[in-house]
């Protein structure tokens, strides 16, 4: 569902002068009005009702009421299209995630210095444009996602112990919960997985620790020099690439800095890349939900190769760009919905 006309945002940060740089920055771009702003959730919630906004961006420190604890009623009674606004410290880091699992659907880092401003500006823009019209619901509660990793930590493992087989995954908008879906679903000795997910560099710290937490592979942000194994999942840092490489029978990842590739980095197309090069038919190529093109180049790059190829069909994606992309191009083998792609990979493998 698209909205008509312009977009209309909420601004909900307890902070004064963000919420005059949000507003003065995003009144810039085309498409996007700012109809209001509150200092904390108990203002929003009347804002709401009254200015009926298309997406809020949300701070989740705040006095009288926490971000959290207002999305969550947010999504129980009113649910809209929320970009959460984080500090880039490890608390923030993990209750942007929490704040995902309970339905936000994009997280964006605060401005650190006056020089960073136009830059956030941008990028927060284009998420609003990628979330606005989404129909959004509350997530998967705390206690449906641990009975979901007591499953997958029971299940037993169905695969050969094999250095040869990798798993590169992509992801952006949606696709923190959609690749918790597909990972818990994974047995603890699977095919080394390697995983970008567009977030901020920091975020994914907290994000590789939490699946770690549910998943019965080992999940972990990946350092340069990271060897892939089997049982364990390699999470791209923010800000950086990742890409595969080889030496002899060896595979391991590159984490490196280098120009930005669809605005992003990490870039999926750079690990897809990698893997198509190094890897070849040995490898299984899965693009999930986002916005943007990302991941579709590198995706039929591995089909190419010989990999196998899964894309997120569009009915159970968040944002349908990147999968729709690579549809498009030819580069999905197999188009499926969210809760099929762990079963069909274990199968392709």
């Amino acid at each position: 569902m698209e909205v008509s006309g312009s977009i209309r945002v909420l601004v909900v940060d307890d902070s004064a002068i963000v919420r005059k740089v949000f507003t003065e920055e995003l009144s810039r771009e085309p498409g996007i009005e700012v109809v209001g702003t509150a200092p904390d959730p108990y203002v929003a919630r009347d804002k709401i009702v009254h200015l009926k906004p298309d997406v809020i961006t949300l701070d989740i420190e705040m006095p009288r009421m926490d971000g959290l604890t207002f999305l969550r009623k947010l999504m129980r009674y009113y649910p809209l299209p929320v970009i959460i606004v984080s500090s880039l410290t490890s608390k923030g880091s993990e209750l942007a995630l929490e704040a995902l699992a309970i339905g936000a659907l994009e997280v964006i880092s605060k401005p650190t210095s006056a020089y960073s401003v136009g830059d956030m500006s941008a990028q927060l823009a284009e998420k609003i444009r990628a979330v606005a019209g989404i129909r959004v619901g509350r997530r998967l509660d705390e206690k449906a996602v641990a009975d979901q990793s007591s499953i997958a930590a029971g299940r037993p493992g169905v695969l050969r112990v094999t250095t040869h087989k990798i798993i590169a995954m992509g992801a952006s908008t949606g696709g923190t919960e959609a690749l918790r879906e597909v990972l818990t679903k994974m047995p603890a000795n699977a095919p080394g997985i390697l995983v970008v997910q567009h977030m901020p560099a920091r975020f994914t710290t907290a994000f590789a620790a939490r699946l770690n937490d549910l998943c019965a592979m080992s999940v972990k942000e990946a350092e340069d020099g990271d060897p892939v194994t089997p049982g364990q999942v390699l999470i791209a840092p923010g800000n950086f690439h990742m890409l595969l490489r080889c030496s002899g029978a060896r595979y391991y990842v590159q984490v490196k800095t280098g120009p930005l590739v669809h605005h992003q980095r990490p870039a999926a197309d750079v690990l897809f890349d990698s893997v198509a090069t190094y890897a070849g038919s040995n490898a299984l190529g899965i693009i999930l939900t986002g916005m943007g093109a990302d991941g579709a180049v590198g995706l039929k790059k591995m089909k190419d190769a010989g990999a196998g190829t899964i894309a997120q069909d569009e009915a159970s994606s968040v944002v349908f760009g990147m999968p729709k992309e690579a549809i498009r191009m030819g580069a999905a083998d197999h188009v499926l919905p969210l809760d099929k792609i762990a079963e069909k990979a274990l199968t392709l493998l």
